[in-house]
């Protein structure tokens, strides 16, 4: 067992550095998705990260062992992983980031649904309130993008749903592994189940899974996809283990004012009136929930003492 004190300063500038460099990850992957397949960059992503992660494994002499149980619980992290990055990065290649976000933003309404379905948590009326009005909210993105790029645009929704059940392993196992041994053992364990899918899918000539010998620049900017998910996905799990996740989660909607700008600035994006309603009604049911559950937490507290 893994054992810290709780530094919420740290954990917060982790959170930070991750929204920050998250939306960088989806720059990279929707360059790389207009060259090459999204398998490709998907395990591209996933090899790049193994890779860069054993020289760091080396330099903190991290200890890389598992039990079993540890190890079923990243094999499930990587195959969620595996779920929502091919998920992203098939919508990224037609819709804008910063529209892609926002609909996959739908995940604290997801986590909400899975802890009453998972574990029983009651789950009131303002929450149920709120988290459908953040539903609505993602269908006011969605509809301009589906009238223009079709079924894709519910993609970020598969999106949503495994990164949700990702962040619930990864509160589940940030205490008990370090975050470096993390990484690796998610990315290479993420290579052994795609790679067979890969190979099977460009023998069967799947569109998606096609493999190709790109340009350069494209092997540039598989490697950024992998290295920029490697630090922030690290970044993420700091924060998870330093600070409470009531305390982080309002954070986490930083993460799609960057990815606006980086939007911008990479691909002039910019979300038109109905994709900017539907961002702020997404951003302000989540930040609504949170507040609740806070508010819950400490009537709970109240009670007892």
């Amino acid at each position: 067992m893994v054992a810290r004190e709780d530094r919420v300063p740290l954990g917060i500038a982790m959170m930070v550095a991750f929204c920050a460099l998250a939306p960088l990850i989806d720059v990279a992957a929707k360059f790389a998705a207009q060259s090459v397949s999204v398998g490709q960059v998907t395990l591209a992503r996933m090899v790049v990260q193994a890779l860069l992660m054993v020289p760091v494994l080396l330099v903190l002499r991290r200890n890389v062992r598992l039990t079993l149980r540890q190890l079923g619980w990243l094999a499930l992290r990587a195959a969620l992983l595996l779920g929502s990055t091919f998920t992203f990065v098939s919508a990224l290649q037609v819709m804008p980031v910063a529209d892609a976000l926002a609909i996959a933003f739908v995940e604290p309404f997801i986590i909400l649904a899975l802890g009453a379905v998972l574990f029983g948590d009651l789950v009131g009326p303002r929450r149920i309130a709120a988290a459908v009005v953040g539903f609505v909210g993602a269908l006011l993105v969605i509809q301009p993008n589906f009238a223009e790029f079709g079924a894709v645009a519910l993609f970020p929704l598969g999106t949503a749903l495994f990164f949700a059940l990702y962040m619930l392993v990864t509160r589940r196992i940030a205490r008990e592994v370090d975050p470096e041994p993390m990484q690796f053992h998610t990315a290479w364990i993420g290579v052994l189940l795609f790679a067979p899918v890969l190979a099977l899918g460009a023998l069967g000539e799947v569109e998606v899974l096609a493999l190709s010998n790109p340009e350069g620049v494209v092997w540039l900017q598989l490697f950024c996809v992998g290295l920029a998910a490697s630090v922030a996905h690290m970044a993420i799990t700091y924060a998870l283990r330093y600070a409470p996740s009531a305390t982080l989660a309002p954070l986490h909607y930083l993460e799609i004012v960057t990815a606006v700008l980086f939007g911008y600035l990479f691909f002039g994006d910019w979300p038109n009136l109905l994709s900017w309603a539907g961002i702020m009604v997404i951003t302000g049911s989540g930040l609504y929930i949170i507040a609740r559950e806070r508010h819950l937490a400490r009537a709970a507290r109240q009670a007892v003492s």
